[in-house]
């Protein structure tokens, strides 16, 4: 990784005193494909998605059981949709404030449904072609949409809610 990176030399910024200002630190310069925003937010988004991934596949499966592969879908997916709305917040787009918070959740939650849209359909195939589908059939099918779905959702946070951020 750093390869990848080069030090900056710092270039003090002086205030009316003299002194060094609060951005003297040095600066990260990326080389080669982390040079371009989207690329490291793609990369962090992929970390985001994978933690999250597991958690809604596992919270699925124990669901299951109980209320029905559907109703299991949809509560893992928005269980989990809070989860990566705010971890996509913070490590993707690099947004710490806490101003506009409240709007970006409930955008998360419009672009969840899209994700449930693309699984829910994506399951309701499944049982239309194989209504005697396996728990591990629902499981590949709901990935196997979910890649898809991750990729809109990328696309409409980097793009909507959060473009205020897309080139951190």
């Amino acid at each position: 990784m750093e390869s990848q990176l080069q030090q900056a030399q710092p270039t003090p910024q002086t205030v009316s005193s003299g002194s060094p200002g609060p951005s003297a630190a040095p600066r990260r310069r990326h080389r080669g494909l982390l040079r371009y925003p989207a690329v490291r937010q793609l990369l962090r988004f992929t970390g985001v998605g994978i933690v999250c991934t597991v958690t809604s596949l596992a919270l699925y499966a124990f669901l299951r059981p109980w209320i029905g592969s559907q109703p299991a879908n949809a509560a893992a997916l928005i269980i989990t949709s809070l989860m990566n709305t705010a971890l996509n917040r913070r490590l993707t787009f690099k947004i710490t404030e806490r101003h506009r918070m409240k709007r970006d959740h409930l955008n998360g939650l419009i672009v969840i449904v899209v994700a449930l849209l693309i699984t829910g359909g994506s399951l309701g195939i499944l049982h239309w072609i194989n209504p005697d589908a396996t728990v591990a059939d629902e499981l590949w099918t709901t990935t196997l949409s979910g890649f898809l779905a991750t990729a809109v959702r990328f696309t409409m946070l980097r793009h909507w809610i959060f473009r205020r951020a897309r080139h951190r």
